[in-house]
This record gives structure tokens, sequence and C-alpha cells, in this order.
């Protein structure tokens, strides 16, 4: 493992800048500089819903140490990119087509910049969103690493097929831009019991509310009825037969059985249908966040990952 990085800090060796969608709205971007000598190759991650890629500076550099030339990527109306919805901190989107046209429009434009092999990475709604633009035919990386994607929501009171329905109709009865769920009384502030569903590390889990204090626009509660309505509808065509046969490279999975936010049991579903997929599970020792648990969880996914780049670049 690197060294430790401070991770309330960009490190020295990455810069903040921004990309523009095709229809102009500007997202930000963070590159660390090509690693001296020849680079292994280059990664591009993607982070969840209400996500921001400071978040994940500790892996990234880690990365980035390894020798591969690293750039992670906010979504639109998320993190610093800006809002979609009725106010600053509800989750909305018009629909995930969106989100996968953005991606596959910037990987085109930083495939050019940048050295190969080429590896996406995404963690929860963006594993979600790099699985399926990679299974509509929009990009081609050489390897795909996924941390607790986004394939099924783990609170079910009902077939899928229902709730995407019971959420269709609250959509449509009102604007769909409204939050979803109540999060907490005031609004940008978490819930006190959040961190049970996200890690099991304080001190990681600290350094999110250090950013969104220090970065107050990087703060995000609920999804949208409209968010919840497109995200049933993206994760029931995925799932539809034939659609992941498509994916033909290399994948690496990190899923945890303790989710209690993404069905794990959706994700062995998917691990079943792709051709080549490595499925690094968890148990009670990993929460969703599994790239920012504690070290001896996180240890472990690093070294998968690890082994998993170390072959795609060496083809």
């Amino acid at each position: 493992m690197n060294q430790p990085i401070d991770r309330r800090a960009i490190p020295s060796s990455a810069r903040e800048s921004h990309w523009l969608t095709g229809d102009g709205h500007a997202v930000r971007r963070i590159d660390w500089d090509t690693p001296e000598g020849q680079a292994r190759g280059s990664l591009l991650f993607l982070p969840g819903r209400g996500d921001c890629y400071e978040k994940y500076l500790e892996t990234l550099d880690h990365w980035h140490g390894l020798g591969w030339r690293v750039t992670a990527s906010d979504w639109r109306g998320q993190a610093g990119s800006g809002r979609l919805g009725i106010d600053p901190y509800t989750g909305h989107i018009d629909d995930f087509a969106t989100w996968v046209s953005d991606l596959a429009g910037f990987w085109r434009q930083w495939q050019t910049e940048t050295p190969g092999p080429h590896v996406l990475a995404g963690h929860s709604m963006g594993g979600h969103l790099v699985l399926r633009t990679v299974a509509e035919g929009r990009i081609d990386p050489d390897g795909l690493i996924l941390s607790a994607p986004m394939l099924g929501f783990r609170d079910k009171y009902a077939p899928t097929l229902i709730m995407h329905l019971a959420a269709r109709l609250m959509a449509a009865l009102g604007d769909r831009r409204r939050a979803a769920w109540q999060w907490s009384e005031k609004p940008g502030e978490v819930p006190a019991d959040r961190i049970h569903l996200l890690t099991h590390d304080l001190e990681r889990y600290g350094d999110e509310l250090w950013w969104r204090g220090a970065r107050p626009e990087l703060a995000m509660g609920p999804g949208s009825w409209g968010w919840v309505e497109r995200a049933y509808d993206s994760m029931r065509g995925l799932a539809k037969p034939g659609v992941l046969d498509a994916v033909r490279m290399p994948v690496l999975i990190l899923a945890s059985s303790n989710d209690q936010l993404v069905d794990f049991a959706a994700i062995v579903a998917a691990v079943a249908r792709l051709s080549d997929c490595e499925l690094v599970r968890f148990g009670e020792e990993a929460h969703h966040e599994i790239l920012r648990e504690i070290d001896a969880v996180r240890d472990r996914a690093l070294d998968a990952c690890d082994d998993f780049l170390a072959r795609i670049a060496a083809g």
C-alpha cells in the first residue's frame, strides 16, 4: 500500500477543472498528472448518487501511485456540477439516458487524451451507469471496476415492477423534481444514523462531513421522485435478457451481502450473466462504501483491484 495521504486536501499531483457536456453543462473533473516514465494505463472513476470525488481521493491517489493516469468526474447535477431540481439539495435527473450520453461523450474525449489501456470504474449509481453505457455499446473500455453497483434497491416492499409503477404514480402526482423522502429536518444536514449505511470507519465517514463543510456545494440529500422512477426504469432495462451479454471485457465487482442500499442478489444475478466477471464478496464486515471501509476491508478490496489492474496493464 502507498503512504497515507491527507484525505482532506486535494493532492499536489492532482488538478481540478471542468469539462462541457454536449449541451454545454459544466461538469467538474479532477486529474492526476501522468506518472513519471511510462504510465501503466488510464483509469476514469465515477461516484454514486449524491456523491463527490473528494470522498475517494485516497483510493484515486493510490491507483495513481501504482502508475496509472487517473481521472474522476462528477455527474451533471451533483456535487460541484450544479443542480437540476427545485432546490440545492434534492438530486434530480430527467432520464438516466442523459447521464449515459454525458459519459459516452466525455469518454471519447478523455480516451484520446490519455494512454491506454483504459479502465472505467464506478461506485453505486456510478457503477450502474458505467455498466449500462458499456452494455448499450456507447463505449468500449478495456476493463470495468464496479463497487456496490446499483442494480437493484435493497429495501423491497413489493416486486420491482410494482415498486416502479408506484414510483411512476408518485412522480405523476406532482412535480417530478420534489424530494421522494425526508432526510433531515435541516436541509443539507445528514441524519445521525447515516453512517451505518455506508461504512464502519468513523474517520473516513468524518472526511465526507468535513468536505461538505469546506465545500457546501457538495451537499445533497434525497433523490427526487423523477430520479426514483427513472432509476427503476434503468435498472429494469439493464436486467432484461440479453442486455448484459453485450459486455465482453473483464469486469471486477466489489459487493457486500450486508449492503442496505443496493440489492446484493441483483448483483449476483448480473455476475452470472457477464461473460468475464470476478465478484469479490464481503459480508457483515462491510457496508455500502467498500472503498471507504475500515482498513482490513478496504485493503482486501484494493488488493483485488490492484491485481485486476495489473492484468489489464499486462494485456
